[in-house]
């Protein structure tokens, strides 16, 4: 019973082939552009009226969208979806259990992986974004539930539109897969 158990970690297939230098290089520029554009509007235009619109998140789902843009979990249903339903249950749970914040914690990202889950718009990076809300600061919790609109699902459709504009350039890359 054990052995069964642990044999299932060793896996059942090798790893995936190296990419084309091409890809890489698409993907640089897609993750370079969708980064750059919500970082510049954050320190020049949001940063005036006192809001926020780069959270640690993006990082990862830059990775989805632009390298890695054929998965299930970067098609534009899960990656604005994921950040929004996450960023309202992050937001829900923090302001529930802040006396608890181990507990707010665990709360904030199991749900968002269940809701993710029910919602089909299951996003890795919404995990974070659900904890982002919970851990962040006072500019963070300051927003309350608007965290979900902006900066979680605002920063996810230009990450979005910026993946549709980026990775339709070259022949050899088409995205999305699937709207809904």
């Amino acid at each position: 019973m054990f052995a069964d158990y642990f044999r299932k970690m060793k896996g059942t297939t090798k790893s995936p082939p190296r990419v084309r230098v091409a890809e890489v290089i698409w993907s640089w520029i897609g993750a370079f552009a969708g980064i750059g554009f919500i970082a510049y509007a954050n320190y020049h235009i949001f940063a005036k009226i006192d809001l926020l619109l780069v959270i640690g998140s993006f990082g990862a789902s830059a990775v989805l969208l632009y390298g890695a843009i054929k998965s299930p979990l970067a098609q534009p249903r899960n990656v604005v979806g994921g950040h929004f339903f996450s960023g309202l249950v992050g937001v829900a749970s923090y302001q529930l259990f802040s006396q608890e914040p181990w507990l707010a914690s665990a709360v904030a990202v199991a749900t968002a992986v269940a809701v993710m889950h029910l919602t089909k718009t299951l996003h890795p990076p919404g995990g974070a974004t659900a904890l982002i809300a919970v851990i962040g600061g006072e500019k963070i919790h300051g927003l309350g539930y608007l965290y979900a609109l902006m900066p979680a699902a605002g920063g996810a459709m230009i990450l979005v539109v910026i993946a549709l504009l980026v990775n339709n350039i070259p022949r050899t890359r088409r995205y999305p897969e699937f709207w809904v």
